[in-house]
């Protein structure tokens, strides 16, 4: 048999659990927490969890990881807290430590530049940081 043959054979014999273990993506949870947060500064712990498919208090954790990692600052407004993001901290991996976690939401949540000393709430509170309104300086 060749390979191609043996492979086939192999898909061919997945269970819809072994389908379930290989949806993986390129984000990790603490990436799509990220995402989340960067697209709505007051959004809710439980929010999060939902979106994200993970516990409360797992989303809680990633939370506190962001915040100690200097990713993101917490303030308690009210009973709610609302998150800001520091766009210009570098991604944590050698290999991607040339680029910052502004760029990385640019590219996936789709938002204005944030290598502006802005952060994302500003951005959601002041239109005139829209993407048609920003051109970043290179």
């Amino acid at each position: 048999m060749n390979p191609v043959t043996i492979r086939n054979m192999a898909h061919s014999n997945r269970t819809p659990e072994d389908s379930a273990r290989s949806n993986w993506t390129f984000l990790t949870n603490h990436g799509h927490v990220l995402v989340c947060i960067a697209g709505d500064p007051g959004i809710r712990g439980r929010d999060i969890a939902s979106r994200v498919g993970i516990t409360e208090r797992a989303a809680q954790a990633i939370i506190a990881d962001l915040v100690d990692g200097n990713y993101v600052k917490r303030t308690r407004i009210g009973r709610r807290n609302h998150y800001e993001i520091h766009p210009d901290q570098p991604l944590r991996h050698p290999v991607e430590q040339p680029h910052s976690i502004g760029e990385l939401l640019q590219l996936v949540a789709n938002l204005a530049p944030l290598r502006t000393g802005k952060n994302v709430s500003d951005i959601h509170e002041h239109p005139d940081l829209t993407e048609e309104n920003h051109s970043p300086s290179r």
